[in-house]
């Protein structure tokens, strides 16, 4: 059996050097992803900075412990500050009677010339003592670099998993379409007395082979491609500067045994549908495709369509909000797709004879797509992909984005913004409206079962951002807010006007019982909670409203020491995002690529007896390679549309989740990217299949 599998792999060799390259592809992605996300399981150890002389600091507390139910217990759950509260004055003056106490830059933490046992002892629990690598938590914003490593790895993540889906759809199409070129001579060897089984084991085997071969080339090209994705990420912005690539072997062998189990997976289908394949039928069998949608592909893929379509649903009338973010709209559409092209064979024929074309080679074309059905899908599939992922993905990152612009333009009717951290104070000059605001957080139960942490907004003075503002208020008045309210969304446990919110401050002080002013629409995500600078310690401006003085408002502003700008500037989007979207789509154009490649030049190569006979019946060269190149090209516009469709199906949920949570319905079809993605397609195609046509017919 080896020997006949390396023979046929020999000689074939060309047949399966685009499902080679693909998988070989596929698996140093993985293993590329797979070491970029070991990186990111834990941030470097960084040297403190603001206590760097102190061997030990006692810092504020900087977790909130609330009790919880979970079933019949309480346990305690902590949840993270955003700022220490301040150490215990008695704290204080009990180390500075004992030893050195350097204080840096605010009340939260006090460095301790002593040691670490002794200062434990003398501060019990009434604060946290911190030595070593942990005095990094009293410097500023000590969270950030495991908050850029989530970022990155969700984004390692999405496009690992991108890779996974996109490998094992060109790889299982390649095999598939092998194998039914390959009909005559699988009815040859059932002729000689090949058994259906030994048919299966013999392409099981050929996969396993290339399996391993395109897996170990894969996890080299891993290895080397690991640290130049990290330098890239790094020089895109994607990651922080410290950000390499360690020594992790688990990525090997998670990429490696995919890529096997990927190529096997890939081949199961293919071999079933050869052993089918009888002695002498495949002899007698015309070029026409019958029976090209077995019952099992096409039950799977009808479960899969409707999947998606009832997800797509689902998510839309539970949690609307989740189709905002950026993983639901990059991973649900998968099930689309893959529904989609599993059926898309009963799609290329009525499709194919729409085409109206006048001549003999537009009859031709027409003709020989919707007859060979299994080779006009399989250009069209891969197609389907990349069109659908260019589509939903910047269609969806776009449609949300400019939401969130149409909203901000919405709710405010202020004429100038400014912008920045600590912004000063700004007097409001004659005939002008100012309103300062800045960044805090609110605690709050939900039910007995959990505490959810809001990002919320400090009003310094509630009147003058009543007026300026324009919230999507459902209940009560904005004007009502005061330190003893606070303005809540619909996503509260209790929002009606009037009841009381048990609430903890951004510094863990609390609990506060406040009244409901107002109610907010959910939104885009950024409608509330506000509260009043009493409920909010710690919080300094970032931005400031203004409307009316002229000039005057603009030169205050511009003294807050923030960079101030129309009210209603368009926002460029992230420019990180957008490189990420880029990233993910880059690999499924690659795949695509390969796949058009790989199918049209297998397939073109073995018509050679279908091109001497049209070249007999008197067509020139250049009719002919019209012909191959039209079917390419109708093959591409078939996948085309398909993805269009995909993608108009997953917009068209987003705007039905954007006008459930009361936002601007702003939807943005990216045709610059989807024509790019097609175009590239096309060419592809039709170069691929001119060429071997090009000489068959010299």
């Amino acid at each position: 059996m080896l020997t006949v599998v390396l023979s046929g792999l020999r000689d074939r060799w060309a047949s399966f050097l685009g499902g080679f390259v693909a998988l070989a592809l596929g698996v140093g992605l993985l293993a590329t992803m797979g070491l970029g996300l070991s990186a990111t399981s834990h941030a470097p150890e960084r040297s403190p900075r603001r206590f760097a002389s102190s061997p030990v600091v006692v810092q504020g507390q900087d977790r909130l412990t609330l009790d919880v139910r979970r079933g019949p217990r309480t346990v305690p759950v902590e949840l993270r500050l955003d700022r220490p509260q301040p150490v215990d004055g008695r704290v204080v003056r009990e180390l500075r009677a004992r030893w050195t106490v350097t204080a840096s830059g605010g009340p939260d933490a006090v460095g301790v010339d002593a040691p670490a046992a002794e200062v434990r002892a003398l501060v019990g629990d009434r604060a946290r003592v911190l030595t070593g690598s942990e005095r990094t938590r009293a410097d500023p914003d000590p969270e950030r670099d495991a908050r850029a490593l989530v970022t990155l790895g969700a984004l390692l993540g999405t496009s690992g998993g991108v890779t996974a889906f996109v490998s094992v759809f060109v790889v299982a199409s390649t095999f598939a379409f092998a194998v039914a070129l390959r009909r005559r001579e699988f009815g040859l060897l059932r002729t000689a007395g090949a058994t259906p089984g030994q048919i299966r084991r013999l392409l099981l085997a050929e996969a396993a082979v290339l399996g391993v071969l395109a897996s170990a080339t894969g996890c080299a090209l891993g290895a080397l491609g690991a640290p130049l994705l990290a330098r890239a990420l790094v020089d895109g912005g994607l990651a922080p500067a410290w950000f390499t690539i360690g020594e992790a072997s688990w990525p090997f062998h998670t990429a490696f045994w995919t890529g096997v189990t990927v190529a096997l997976a890939g081949a199961v289908a293919a071999s079933r549908r050869a052993g089918k394949v009888g002695p002498t039928a495949a002899l007698r069998e015309a070029d026409v495709d019958a029976d090209v949608l077995p019952l099992g592909r096409a039950v799977l893929g009808t479960g899969l369509l409707l999947a998606g379509l009832g997800l797509l649903v689902w998510t839309c009338a539970a949690e609307p909000s989740a189709l905002l973010k950026r993983k639901t709209y990059t991973t649900l559409p998968m099930l689309l797709i893959t529904g989609v092209a599993l059926l898309s064979p009963l799609l290329v024929r009525p499709v194919a004879r729409l085409l109206r074309s006048r001549g003999a080679v537009g009859t031709l074309v027409r003709e020989n797509s919707a007859a060979a059905v299994r080779r006009t899908a399989a250009v069209a599939a891969p197609v389907l992909v990349t069109v659908a992922l260019a589509g939903t993905l910047f269609g969806s990152a776009t449609s949300v984005t400019r939401a969130k612009e149409a909203e901000s333009r919405e709710q405010t009717a202020a004429q100038y913004v400014a912008h920045g951290e600590d912004l000063k104070p700004v007097a409001a000059p004659h005939g002008a409206v100012v309103s300062p605001t800045g960044a805090t957080s609110v605690f709050v139960r939900d039910g007995a079962e959990a505490v959810v942490k809001y990002g919320a907004r400090t009003v310094a003075d509630p009147a003058a951002f009543a007026e300026l503002a324009r919230l999507p208020v459902v209940a009560g008045d904005l004007r009502d807010l005061d330190d003893r309210s606070i303005v809540v969304n619909e996503e509260f446990e209790r929002h009606r006007v009037g009841e009381a919110v048990e609430v903890w401050r951004a510094d863990g002080s609390g609990p506060v019982r406040l009244r409901v002013a107002a109610v907010l629409a959910l939104g885009t995500g950024d409608n509330g909670p506000y509260v009043t600078p009493a409920n909010a310690p710690g919080s300094a401006p970032d931005r400031i409203d203004a409307r009316g003085g002229g000039t005057a408002t603009v030169r205050a502003l511009e003294a807050s020491g923030g960079t101030v700008s129309s009210a209603h500037r368009p926002s460029k989007g992230s420019p990180q995002n957008r490189l990420g979207m880029i990233l993910v789509l880059g690999i499924a154009l690659v795949y695509t690529v390969i796949g058009l490649a790989n199918t049209l030049l297998m397939a073109t190569s073995v018509r050679g007896g279908e091109l001497a006979s049209l070249r007999l019946a008197g067509a020139t060269r250049g009719q002919i390679l019209r012909v191959v190149t039209g079917e390419a090209a109708l093959a591409v516009a078939i996948g085309t549309g398909l993805g269009l469709a995909v993608t108009g199906v997953v917009l068209g949920a987003l705007g039905a989740g954007l006008a459930a949570l009361s936002a601007p319905v702003v939807l943005a079809l990216p045709w610059t990217v989807i024509g790019a993605a097609a175009g590239t397609c096309a060419t592809v195609a039709v170069v691929s299949a001119a060429l071997p046509a090009w000489r068959l017919t010299r």
